[in-house]
């Protein structure tokens, strides 16, 4: 892992943006030992409207909180895509809903085009799961804290009674990745 890593979610108000980072953050933290930090922002509206969070993850010291040089860009909508895409460095990884991202900017970056709200509602009945889907998938690429971290994160923070809910989205996105490589190898 390079010496600081930053990871953007983002989206819209209400997807789970803040929780995901949270749950990364502290699988980064308190399970693989590293150093960690999330931050967020969201619009005006407490729905709807545009929100990021970022985790800062680093072996050494983190000397600034925010992202500055975004590493890995994980964007549920158009929007969110179009306004934070310019933090995202040049090799960076770029994920995007297939859904509901269809206007890619140009950029030097590893493109995942992943159909992660979808499978949430179709494959797992539930669309709020999406976000621990995003989790799954983030970890898959990345290798950035192991998936082992991740579940005992996810499971520390789902509320009782929907942890093998959650468990089946983390896996799902940890699957995701592993059929989209098998269609488009490593990136498209």
């Amino acid at each position: 892992m390079p010496e600081r890593y930053e990871i953007r979610l983002s989206g819209e108000g209400g997807q789970g943006v803040i929780l995901a980072a949270i749950i990364m953050a502290e699988a980064a933290a308190i399970y693989d030992g590293k150093n960690a930090i999330q931050t967020q922002s969201y619009g005006p509206e407490a729905r709807g409207g545009a929100s990021k969070s970022e985790v800062v993850i680093s072996d050494g010291p983190i000397d600034y909180p925010k992202a500055t040089r975004v590493d890995l860009l994980l964007s549920f909508t158009q929007e969110s895509c179009d306004k934070y895409i310019k933090d995202l460095k040049e090799g960076g990884i770029l994920i995007i809903d297939s859904d509901y991202v269809t206007r890619v900017p140009d950029g030097k970056y590893q493109i995942y085009r992943l159909p992660i709200l979808d499978t949430a509602a179709r494959e797992i009945g539930k669309v709020f799961v999406a976000n621990i889907i995003a989790l799954g998938v983030i970890v898959e690429i990345t290798g950035l804290v192991s998936k082992e971290s991740i579940e005992k994160a996810v499971m520390a923070r789902v509320p009782k009674g929907t942890e093998d809910l959650n468990r089946k989205a983390l896996y799902k996105g940890f699957e995701l990745v592993k059929r989209y490589r098998e269609k488009f190898g490593s990136v498209a």
